[in-house]
């Protein structure tokens, strides 16, 4: 698990691992409130022994402090949510498109009015070739190379550039559409591979790889504020 700290909206330590990881990571810090993203249970139960604030759990039934136009709230991934969230606390005035890249490659976005309409979702690098490996008899599993070649003169060229290369191209030109439709838009770049791929598109973005987390934030404040 991922866990973090923030002082208001300043974020001030962030860590990752088991309960015991979490235990010495709050250890002798007076926490106001709390929120948890998570699919389990006994993830909250076991929380609940650790900190003595009060617990907020993100559902799609939580208030949170954009509109959510999403037709399926209850099918709406925390991440996704959360990304939301963010990406509007940190450009309000502005049209946003967050893209994560990590296991999937999300696309989401949100009007200047605080408005969430949706997205789209699509397998991400490691997941590509994860499938060319599993689902034929002689491809390698590959790891993702930057700045491939255009046309691949082998069978590991050729997969990376056509991984790669595919994502970038898929991308650049979502991007593209949705400035066709929307002004005055920002486009956020988070998760796993944002490092990785901010070198590698033409898109002028703006990388955040904090962004769920300050999503969560937001989330916190406006239940507490509430």
């Amino acid at each position: 698990m991922k866990f973090a700290l923030f002082q208001g909206q300043t974020l001030l330590v962030k860590g990752a691992g088991d309960w015991q990881d979490l235990a010495q990571f709050i250890e002798g810090k007076v926490l106001t409130g709390c929120l948890v993203s998570t699919v389990t249970n006994e993830s909250l139960n076991e929380l609940t022994s650790l900190v003595s604030c009060d617990i907020t759990e993100l559902t799609y039934k939580t208030s949170i402090p954009i509109v959510n136009s999403y037709t399926t709230p209850s099918t709406l991934g925390n991440d996704r949510l959360a990304n939301a969230v963010g990406g509007h606390f940190l450009r309000p005035d502005e049209n946003k498109l967050v893209v994560d890249c990590g296991t999937c490659i999300k696309f989401d976005f949100v009007s200047n009015q605080g408005k969430y309409l949706g997205g789209s979702i699509s397998p991400g690098v490691l997941m590509r070739f994860k499938a060319l490996n599993e689902f034929t008899s002689l491809l390698p599993l590959l790891e993702p190379s930057s700045h491939p070649k255009l046309i691949g003169d082998s069978t590991y060229s050729a997969i990376n550039s056509g991984v790669v290369n595919g994502v970038v191209a898929e991308i650049d030109g979502l991007i593209a559409n949705y400035r066709l439709v929307y002004e005055n838009l920002t486009v956020i770049l988070t998760g796993g591979d944002a490092s990785f791929f901010d070198k590698e598109l033409k898109s002028n973005i703006f990388v955040e790889p904090n962004l769920t987390l300050i999503g969560l934030n937001e989330i916190l404040r406006h239940n507490i504020s509430h």
